[in-house]
């Protein structure tokens, strides 16, 4: 799993240019005009091994010799954007280098790096979207002038999310002033993205340029760098869920399914012919009923681990879930089927048996289930005695009165709201009505609390002068966009005393810490500890 992570980090430093060339491939065609493609593929790859860069000329010349080559520009490809064994195969090529022809699934594959550059990271951009249907000269001509028109007047500083929402086709991001979701290299038309990343600035605007789609104009909202380096935590985070979402996962599951297999023991029973197998399965999934083939039953053992045996009655059942699952009978062949059933099974003996395997894990169990019980013996003991305890809590709080004590602080009203603009309109109308509380009516964009608190809990941006009557300025959340302001109803000098209501988490607290000190002095005479003093001091 490392090792993966660190190559897509390695691969994501850089970008690569990529051409392809492929032929596609099926069951149904004659052997000869298979051949005939796989000489083709061939002779595309020696045309392009010698130089040649005018790919529709040697396409056509191939394609008239001998057979139909396909050939088409990727774009700039980055870690994750191809499948992994496309991927293996650019990234071993230096720039200018062709690859040999690569044997899939669905035909014969060729990839050139044409060039490289440093990755480009990801941007964020709005856009404004003037579509034009394929082939509809007029509309394209009407387009083309309305893009220019709003051109100009972005230039002369008109809003750009406004304008979006007026004149945006984008259905998903003109509602939205246009932003779009941040985006990295091969998520859109090539067109589209090389603009988006030649834009040097945020806040730049593009030409209206044009693409497959219509005509487009960007803003550069931002833009984030790849990171050079391993230490940034999310950006490693981010590659390993790209890593664990993708194929190239099998490789680290295959491998350590290799590990679980020795560790459990696993054998297969060799005497099993597979062709009876098949049989007896066959008649199950068909009849619903299990049966014998010569000496071949389902208490016959399948495989076994060292603690445990798998039947072939066991197979039968897990071929049953897996029809069931699919609602008819599964395209998978049974040897395929019988390869992740031995993979489920070794994987489930396995974790049943972690302790025994990991000693690590084994320790950590250990950790959680003494951690388990001091957390219930600190609440039989502590945290629910105090909080229970009204008689002790009050005695407490008479007993320690001059410690509960208010700093300077304010009757207020602190309001949470959606956002900045919802805000900043109810500052509005408390300022041109007083009613705040009108504002709870029938909004569920704005929630309002009224207590008293200290002056330094009042959120602020920046040092305030906070008397009665103040409405604080929004302080906006980076993360949401929530905002939240304060009413300053009446102010109150330090050092009042607070009533035990007004006290009673920061007494809970306190008496907490009392009776968990009282209770560790009565464990220590309980079970007194001695120290060899002379040691001790050996060791110091």
């Amino acid at each position: 799993m490392d090792t993966l992570v660190y190559q897509a980090f390695v691969r994501s430093q850089k970008d690569i240019h990529v051409q392809h060339f492929y032929v596609s491939i099926n069951d149904k065609m004659s052997p000869e005009d298979t051949m005939k493609l796989y000489h083709a593929v061939n002779e595309t790859y020696d045309a392009l091994k010698k130089g040649g860069t005018d790919y529709t000329d040697i396409l056509s010349e191939i394609k008239e010799k001998m057979a139909p080559v396909r050939g088409n520009d990727l774009g700039w490809i980055t870690a994750f954007t191809l499948p992994y064994e496309f991927e293996n195969i650019v990234y071993s090529l230096k720039p200018g280098l062709v690859s040999k022809p690569f044997r899939s699934k669905k035909g014969w594959h060729i990839f050139k790096n044409e060039e490289e550059r440093p990755a480009v990271g990801t941007i964020k951009a709005a856009q404004i979207l003037f579509a034009v249907p394929a082939g509809n000269m007029t509309m394209r001509d009407h387009s083309k002038q309305l893009a220019d028109s709003v051109y100009k007047a972005l230039k002369s500083g008109a809003d750009f999310g406004e304008l979006a929402k007026k004149y945006s086709n984008d259905r998903g991001t003109y509602m939205n002033g246009g932003i779009m979701p941040e985006f990295g290299v091969a998520k859109f038309d090539g067109a589209f993205e090389t603009v988006a990343f030649s834009l040097k600035n945020d806040s730049d605007i593009s030409l209206p340029f044009q693409t497959e789609f219509g005509y487009h104009i960007i803003k550069r909202l931002s833009r984030s760098p790849v990171p050079a380096n391993k230490d940034s935590t999310a950006f490693m985070y981010k590659l390993k869920q790209e890593v664990l979402n993708d194929s190239r996962i099998k490789l680290a599951k295959d491998l350590f399914l290799k590990q679980v297999l020795v560790k459990t023991g696993y054998r297969k029973n060799n005497t099993i012919k597979e062709n009876l197998l098949w049989k007896i399965t066959d008649s199950f999934t068909i009849s619903n009923k299990k049966i014998s083939a010569g000496i071949l039953n389902e208490n016959t053992v399948l495989f076994s681990f060292n603690n445990a045996k798998v039947k072939v009655g066991d197979w039968l059942n897990y071929i049953k879930t897996v029809n069931r699952q699919n609602g008819a009978k599964t395209e998978q062949s049974y040897p395929e089927l019988l390869n992740k059933y031995v993979s489920l099974a070794a994987i489930e003996n396995y974790k049943k048996r972690l302790e025994d395997f990991n000693p690590d894990f084994k320790y950590q169990i250990q950790e959680f289930e003494d951690g388990n019980m001091l957390f219930e013996v600190m609440q039989r003991e502590v945290w629910s005695k105090a909080s229970a305890d009204s008689v002790g809590l009050r005695n407490y709080y008479k007993d320690h009165m001059i410690k509960y004590t208010w700093g300077a602080s304010a009757d207020a009203v602190l309001f949470s709201c959606a956002k900045e603009t919802v805000a900043k309109k109810a500052i509005e109308e408390i300022n041109k009505t007083g009613a705040w509380k009108k504002l709870m009516n029938g909004n569920d964009e704005i929630q309002a609390d009224s207590s008293r608190v200290e002056l330094s809990q009042i959120p602020v941006n920046s040092a305030t002068n906070i008397v009665p009557g103040l409405i604080t300025d929004p302080v906006i959340n980076s993360g949401d966009g929530t905002a939240v302001f304060a009413y300053i109803l009446k102010i109150y000098p330090a050092g009042q005393q607070r009533s035990f209501a007004d006290a009673r988490g920061l007494v809970i607290n306190d008496y907490q810490n009392y009776l968990e000190k009282k209770w560790i002095e009565e464990l220590k005479r309980k079970y007194p500890i001695r120290i060899n003093e002379k040691v001790f001091q050996s060791i110091l």
